[in-house]
């Protein structure tokens, strides 16, 4: 388990002790991001009337509703993700089953080339006897018959 860190941070003007297991850095991060919403709060000429209690409570639902949408961002990119790592796999998956049918495909027209390759020598064969016999050459015949 990490070890506990303690920060000591100014949020409003005043300083506090925070503690933690998360770094001194992030600590720092969170007094800041809490400084930055007092001093939007500040800056609101409607907000300067209320009383302490009614702008602590104000600032309490603008951490909430800034909370709230970056989860709802995190879910809709998370949904993203899972969608995009789905296309990834069917991508793969087709790629897979393209590189089989070509693979077959190679093998197809390999056999395909051999066995036309066996039929022109076939067909060479056949027409040098067809020649031989149109030209009188039969085989088997003997000369001296002639």
């Amino acid at each position: 388990m990490a070890e506990k860190t303690s920060a000591e941070v100014i949020i409003g003007g005043k300083v506090y002790t925070l503690s933690g297991y998360e770094g001194e850095e992030y600590l720092q991060k969170v007094a800041t991001y809490i400084n930055n919403k007092l001093g939007e709060f500040q800056g609101m000429e409607e907000l300067r009337h209320l009383s302490g209690d009614m702008k602590a409570t104000l600032l309490q639902l603008n951490i909430a509703d800034d909370y709230f949408k970056a989860k709802t961002q995190v879910e809709k990119l998370e949904r993203e993700i899972e969608q995009k790592e789905k296309e990834i796999y069917d991508l793969k998956h087709d790629l897979i089953s393209n590189q089989i049918k070509a693979e077959s495909d190679e093998k197809a027209r390999k056999e395909l080339e051999e066995q036309n390759k066996e039929l022109l020598i076939n067909k060479a064969k056949l027409e040098a006897s067809l020649e031989d016999a149109l030209l009188g050459k039969v085989p088997g015949k003997d000369k001296t018959e002639e």
